[in-house]
């Protein structure tokens, strides 16, 4: 069965606090979720129209999973957190066999 992933490409971060508040209600959730983080933050280097900020890339079982992690109630609530704190691009995805 294809895994299903989260990628989240931040274009900015404006308010640092919101993000680490959101990161320490969305780890459990992520894990609660059956995700296991392969990529966060590190070094990025963009081509084309890509923007050399924090990247994100979390794994999951199936894409089930990870639609149902995001969303879960626990991920919500990390969501309502950290509001207008960035400017991301959030993407679900499912990966080949």
């Amino acid at each position: 069965m294809p895994k299903g992933y989260w990628i989240s490409a931040y274009r900015t971060i404006s308010d640092p606090e919101k993000l680490a508040a959101y990161n320490k209600l969305a780890a459990p959730a992520v894990k609660a979720g059956g995700g296991q983080t392969l990529v966060r933050g590190g070094r990025v280097v963009a081509h084309d129209a890509g923007i050399a900020e924090r990247t994100v890339l979390i794994e999951f079982d199936s894409i089930e999973q990870a639609v149902a992690a995001r969303e879960s109630a626990t991920y919500q609530e990390a969501l309502s957190i950290l509001s207008d704190g960035v400017e991301r691009d959030f993407r679900i995805v499912e990966g080949t066999d």
